[in-house]
């Protein structure tokens, strides 16, 4: 495990479950029993700064996380430094030795 993963950051991430709507159709949510602690590693990834009044300011992050995370997809949410992020890409898998495999997943800061 990494440096940054190891001694990183916390966040709190909601996996995602599949539950029946009151149509009785199979739907994907994020769940609502809790959130796991994890300890990451967040880099920057691009920003667009709100200008003019209306519009959105949207900071995109990514978030290296351990292996074992699972059950991560885009309905998923994160919880970090006080604020909500949603995933905006699928979390990509980056298989390697022992010491440096994790989960990559890019996140976007609700507004």
């Amino acid at each position: 495990m990494s440096v940054q993963r190891r001694r990183g950051q916390k966040a709190r991430v909601w996996r995602t479950i599949e539950v029946n709507d009151n149509r009785g159709n199979t739907v994907v949510v994020a769940d609502p029993e809790g959130p796991i602690e994890v300890k990451a590693a967040f880099t920057p990834q691009r920003s667009s700064k709100a200008e003019v009044p209306g519009q959105q300011q949207i900071n995109v992050t990514r978030m290296i996380v351990d292996p074992h995370l699972e059950g991560v997809s885009l309905w998923s949410r994160v919880e970090y430094a006080g604020r909500q992020w949603d995933v905006v890409s699928p979390p990509a898998y980056h298989h390697g030795d022992r010491r440096t495999r994790h989960w990559s997943i890019d996140i976007r800061e609700r507004p």
